[in-house]
């Protein structure tokens, strides 16, 4: 029930589509059988077993042949138009649910099956909702309608031809239980694929060094390899399913075929009654071949619905108002404790300090002692399991609050590494602050020791690559910290963003961003993770960190 509450909610945002499609499906349906009866019609009176004129037939044959592809090409069109749209709205929501759900520590899924999911999941699901789901009730009042004309002409033809019914009902109960099984594991290889051609491209210059580019080559054949072999076992399957019901379709064919001619030597029926007979035996079979198309897509649906769902199962941070400090800002934490998810060890355990407004801290320890982990509790990325953090600000009436996703407006932060999109240097720092001037752009990148940005070719406008290729990872570095000071925060928490400097760059930048109080009228509050002993030198305070065993 959940999964279908859940295709409930996206049909709901794509109704309009929906709609669309199934009302072009249905009026395809009335033209098709509109052109069964003029078509009867006009065999019955060129054999004079009906009275009319040719002519007459014949415009009407061509207004229905033209109204017929007029509403074919209008409505794929129209559902190509809000296909597209219907698809980008489905990813973005996936997507902006992603981006705004809570952060657990370490990423459950691979960003490659993650991405799989965005693309080939969405479209997957989209297409059900707006294409085949539309097709599917056509089909259906095609089926009624076409069983409804058959037997106002001939009940027993149209029963006889419909017995396939309890056939095709029993194959499809055991088809859509094995096809989704195969369907999963398709989708789950498929996404392995995927992860690993990202990692390849990704950190191909690792393989290149390690001289190992065969085995990860030999590691994707193997993948494909099972892919292949699902894929055949899926092929087998719906082949050998799709032959029991083709023998079925046959047998329903010859059966009209003689039944008509049988009447038709017996004189009971005309030449054009025996061409819709068979017409109409095509138009009861064909929601059948339909339903054997339908159904693959529907099993595959259901399959990327689960996958999208898993995507939307984890929660979103907690919503509301931003809670802003005017003044100078401290943090205090409290008795803190913390353990990623199945690690017996814990990284922090019964941590207790304080970040004094204004002051500037240097965090040393050991790799695994806990220096990150602190930094994200600040951020409210990661929940403490025991203990409290707090930010507070004698400035602003002795106010404190505790530390959540509301509170990181407060926050100024550079993490470790590269952290630049692919873009310009312009649209990178706007990220910090979209309605920042060149002048604030110029202004950050000088204290950030960026001002090299003036002397580039295209300056603001120059194009940076994935990771910042382009730049040299110092160079990246700084930029990124221009970026984050554009959020004038009263807590600055930079790690390791020092790290690709050198020492007179670093010693510069140091003194920047403890002077930089004078452009936020306040002095910002400092907390540095860092191995350089010249930032050691310039803080106020250094807590070391010790690594539990």
């Amino acid at each position: 029930m959940a999964i279908l509450r859940w295709f409930g909610q996206i049909l709901w945002q794509v109704r309009l589509q929906s709609l669309i499609n199934m009302l072009s499906g249905v009026t395809r349906v009335a033209l098709d059988f509109a052109f069964i009866w003029a078509t009867k019609q006009t065999i019955d009176i060129a054999t004079h077993s009906a009275s009319g004129t040719l002519s007459g037939a014949a415009v009407m044959l061509v207004v229905i042949m033209v109204a017929q592809l007029s509403l074919g090409y209008a409505g794929r069109w129209v559902a190509a138009l809000l296909g597209v749209e219907a698809q980008n709205r489905m990813q973005r929501r996936i997507f902006e649910h992603l981006l705004r759900s809570e952060w657990r520590g370490r990423e459950v899924r691979h960003s490659g099956d993650v991405l799989n999911r965005l693309v080939s999941d969405c479209n997957t699901v989209v297409g059900i909702v707006t294409d085949t789901l539309p097709q599917a009730i056509a089909v259906g009042v095609r089926l009624v309608a076409a069983f409804v004309f058959l037997f106002s002409l001939d009940p027993m033809l149209a029963v006889g031809v419909t017995l396939i019914l309890p056939v095709f009902l029993g194959l499809s109960r055991v088809y859509i239980r094995r096809m989704r099984a195969i369907t999963r594991e398709i989708r789950t290889t498929d996404s392995q694929i995927h992860s690993t051609l990202q990692e390849s491209i990704q950190h191909r210059v690792v393989l290149k060094t390690l001289e190992r580019i065969g085995t990860i080559s030999d590691t994707l054949a193997s993948q494909q390899a099972r892919l292949r072999q699902q894929v055949r076992r899926r092929t087998l399957f719906s082949s050998s399913s799709n032959l029991v019901l083709n023998i079925g379709f046959g047998g329903a064919y010859l059966f009209t075929f003689l039944w008509s001619v049988f009447r038709l030597s017996q004189g009971t029926i005309t030449f054009g009654m025996m061409t819709a007979f068979i017409q109409l035996c095509g138009q009861i079979q064909g929601p059948f071949r339909e339903m054997t198309r339908f159904i693959p897509a529907i099993i595959g649906s259901f399959t990327a619905a689960e996958r999208l769902m898993e995507l939307e199962s984890v929660p979103e941070e907690a919503l509301g108002d931003p809670v802003r400090f005017d003044g100078e800002t401290g943090i205090r934490v409290t008795d803190v404790s913390y353990s990623y998810g199945g690690m017996s060890r814990k990284v922090l355990s019964h941590l207790t300090l304080d970040f004094p407004p204004g002051s500037s801290t240097a965090i040393l320890g050991e790799t695994g002692a806990g220096k990150t982990t602190l930094i994200r509790l600040i951020l409210a990325l990661l929940r403490p399991e025991g203990g409290s953090l707090e930010m507070y600000s004698p400035a602003d009436g002795g106010r404190a609050e505790p530390v959540s996703p509301r509170t990181r407006c407060n926050i100024v932060y550079v993490p470790q590494g590269n952290s630049l999109f692919s873009g310009s240097i312009r649209w990178n720092l706007l990220l910090g602050r979209p309605d920042a001037t060149d002048a604030e752009l110029h202004d950050v990148l000088d204290i950030a020791c960026a001002d090299f940005v003036a002397t580039l070719p295209d300056g603001l406008d120059t194009v940076v690559g994935e990771g910042g290729a382009g730049l040299s990872e110092g160079q990246a570095q700084r930029i990124s910290i221009a970026r984050a000071l554009l959020r004038h925060g009263s807590i600055l928490l930079l790690d390791e963003a020092t790290s690709a400097l050198d020492h007179q760059t670093e010693a510069r930048l140091i003194h920047n961003l403890i002077d930089y109080h004078r452009h936020l009228a306040m002095r910002p509050t400092l907390i540095f993770i860092t191995h350089r002993q010249a930032v050691v030198d310039y803080c106020s305070q250094v807590l070391t960190l010790m690594k539990y065993a």
